[in-house]
């Protein structure tokens, strides 16, 4: 039970960072510390309501799933992408985070990974794979190359 609800936190401290930031405009740092210091305060003043191993982790999962929640709304714009990406956190922290020590932190490390996942769910949805971006590379040099030969300005002589 304790895991379930640490599960749900991570959703709700992803999915709650970003509907604050998105529809009250107070921005992404803003809505993660505001929320965080709600949570993390609660838990300080009421530690007996829950058992000390909530008491614990919830506020290290919710500031963790809160940087998931600083995404940009023109990266990632689906409330499901990002409670995927809140259990892809808590997952990994639960599991990992030991690891992680001197790699910019647990939580930070974790919520990057997490979002990156779910970032490139779509690469892997697409026929082309990830020959996507190197497509769009090598296009933008050649483009560059014809422009440089009828300006004359051929930098391979």
């Amino acid at each position: 039970m304790e895991t379930f609800i640490l599960y749900l936190v991570g959703i709700i401290g992803s999915t709650a960072t970003y509907y604050v930031n998105t529809r009250y405009k107070q921005g992404a740092v803003r809505s993660s510390a505001l929320l965080t210091l709600i949570v993390s305060g609660f838990l300080y003043f009421f530690p007996q309501l829950l058992s000390s191993y909530l008491t614990q982790y919830i506020p290290a999962v919710f500031i963790g799933a809160s940087f998931i929640g600083m995404v940009s709304k023109t990266q990632l714009s689906t409330y499901f992408g990002l409670s995927l990406a809140g259990v892809i956190f808590t997952t990994i922290l639960l599991n990992t985070s030991k690891f992680f020590n001197g790699y910019g932190g647990a939580l930070g490390t974790s919520a990057c990974i997490s979002l990156l996942v779910v970032l490139s769910i779509p690469y892997f949805k697409s026929p082309r794979k990830m020959t996507v971006g190197f497509l769009q590379l090598r296009k933008t040099i050649l483009k560059k190359g014809r422009r440089r030969k009828r300006r004359g300005t051929d930098l391979s002589k």
